[in-house]
């Protein structure tokens, strides 16, 4: 797709959106959009499937139940799910537009709970159960009365059902690009709550390419803090294949999106596993070990630093926990716990971690003097998230480092361009932080590359401006040459005084000085 095809897909999609905006928040009618965008996906999935089944078999057209039987078992065995002829949404789209008989919320909401439905009792089951939950079509937030309600879903259906998204064309990913603008815009409008689940792209981009670094393929990759999945997403364009993604995520509707986005994105659904519960205090991958570890945690976060987390494997040998107010080192030793030994995991941070004392300053110095697992450290640009402006950097571990004598440190802070309300990286700046990662390079005033001795001697304080020096010397200033332009400019204040007392004097009246 050029870009040209590409802005007028993103357009269309924008213009969609616009059907539900001014009704409701951008986080709620982000649900709307998005879910009927999946549900589009899914029909066209389910066409283009049942149509390659066999010959000339026209799926939209088949009333025989042998034949709906069949392709039934088979959907339901390689796509996870399975829709009937008259559940396809090009058909739900069209009777909404029709003059007469165009009541469609009443099929339209049957449709969408016997999706979920058809994959009870299969290995699908929990990738999309509840999926459309947060889908109320019943909601007055759509419209006061029902007929109103109606006309605004049939109205966006029918939109939706104008765009070609080419679902069969296995090379082309146009749907799950245009659903990833959409997340954006819609972050970039939910201030705060954006953060809750979308990572800006270049930030994904620089923890993908961090976590595989000298890999072709992963085994797996895991986001404890999986959002709506993208960051997830991101790694495996880094790479020719990822076997299994595996992602956990608190807020119910952002696990939704997660779970949406992986289908989405063609990912099969025994390829992903995404949980939702609260990370730290119940986690659902205690069992498993990760070759890429990515995250972006909410900066700062409350938990609850539960004593008897100190008897936790993910907690206990270090002593101390992160305190309550600050769950920031327990992601970094929740994630740790999980890292393979031949694994790499980055995990973007607010910059206090890196010189906070107390308990945040135990657990530094025990990561660094006793286990030797931190590779990197990467200052950020400020304000280059959604709801926040505050500086953040990159850490970036490994249990099986490659230059253990050092660590590390790239100042990239200063590196960005200026947008309206937001800086941003350009792939520009993404590609020179990757490239001194990868060859560990020390740059003037950009990286360096610190002793371990040099670690301790700083107390295991790891800001960043100890480490690499971006002091600008300024132009020496010549004392002599600065006096005599000062007696210049006294001696033409002297002549401009007496010119003015001249003027003065002819007209009659006072001087002013």
């Amino acid at each position: 797709m050029s870009e040209e095809q590409k802005k007028i897909l993103e357009q269309q999609l924008w213009n969609i959106a616009n059907t539900l905006r001014g009704k409701m928040d951008a986080d709620e009618f982000r649900d709307y959009i998005l879910g009927f965008i999946f549900y589009k996906y899914l029909s066209e999935k389910m066409e283009a499937f049942a149509n390659a089944l066999e010959d000339d078999l026209v799926y939209s057209e088949v009333t025989d139940e042998e034949i709906l039987e069949a392709v039934k078992e088979a959907s339901i065995e390689e796509l996870g799910y399975f829709l009937k002829p008259d559940e396809l949404f090009h058909n739900i789209a069209k009777k909404g537009v029709q003059k007469e008989d165009n009541f469609i919320l009443e099929d339209l909401e049957k449709i969408l709970t016997n999706i979920e439905q058809t994959t009870m009792g299969s290995a699908s089951e929990d990738d999309f159960i509840h999926l459309f939950e947060d889908l109320d079509l019943t909601s007055t937030k759509l419209g006061k009365s029902t007929n109103a309600r109606n006309q605004v879903v049939a109205q966006v259906l029918s939109h939706l059902d104008n765009i070609d998204f080419n679902v069969a064309d296995r090379n082309r990913d146009i749907l799950g690009d245009a659903y990833e603008y959409l997340i954006g815009q819609f972050a970039a409008g939910a201030g705060k709550k954006a953060g809750e689940f979308y990572t800006p792209q270049q930030v994904s981009k620089i923890l993908a390419k961090l976590v595989t670094v000298g890999k072709t393929r992963l085994k797996s990759v895991y986001d404890p803090t999986c959002g709506s999945g993208s960051l997830l997403l991101r790694v495996a364009t880094e790479v020719e294949d990822v076997t299994n993604f595996y992602g956990q995520e608190l807020n119910r509707t952002t696990y939704n999106l997660a779970r949406m986005n992986m289908i989405m994105h063609d990912v099969h659904y025994a390829k992903f596993d995404i949980k939702q519960d609260d990370t730290l205090e119940h986690p659902q991958h205690l069992d498993k070990r990760f070759e890429a570890i990515v995250a972006n945690p909410p900066f700062s976060a409350k938990w609850s630093a539960n004593k008897l987390f100190l008897d936790d494997d993910r907690f206990s040998q270090y002593g101390k926990l992160a305190p309550s107010s600050k769950a920031d080192f327990a992601f970094v030793q929740h994630m740790i716990h999980q890292l393979d030994d031949n694994g790499t995991m980055a995990i973007v941070l607010p910059h206090g971690v890196l010189f906070r004392g107390s308990a945040e300053g135990h657990i530094r110095k025990y990561l660094i003097e006793n286990r030797n697992y931190l590779d990197a450290v990467i200052g950020l640009p400020a304000n280059i998230f959604y709801g926040t402006s505050i500086p953040t950097c990159v850490l970036v571990f490994k249990k099986c480092r490659e230059d253990s004598e050092h660590i590390l440190f790239i100042d990239a802070s200063n590196d960005f361009e200026k947008a309206k309300n937001q800086n941003y990286l350009t792939d520009k700046h993404v590609e020179k932080i990757i490239g001194t990662y990868a060859n560990r390079k020390a740059l003037n005033k950009y990286s360096y590359l610190a002793k371990m001795s040099e670690v301790k001697e700083n107390d295991y304080n790891l800001n960043i401006s100890r480490y690499v020096d971006t002091f600008e010397e300024e132009e020496p200033i010549d004392i002599d040459s600065v006096c005599t332009q000062l007696k210049d400019i006294d001696t033409e204040i002297a002549n401009n005084d007496q010119t003015i007392k001249q003027y003065c004097d002819e007209l009659g009246i006072a001087t002013p000085f």
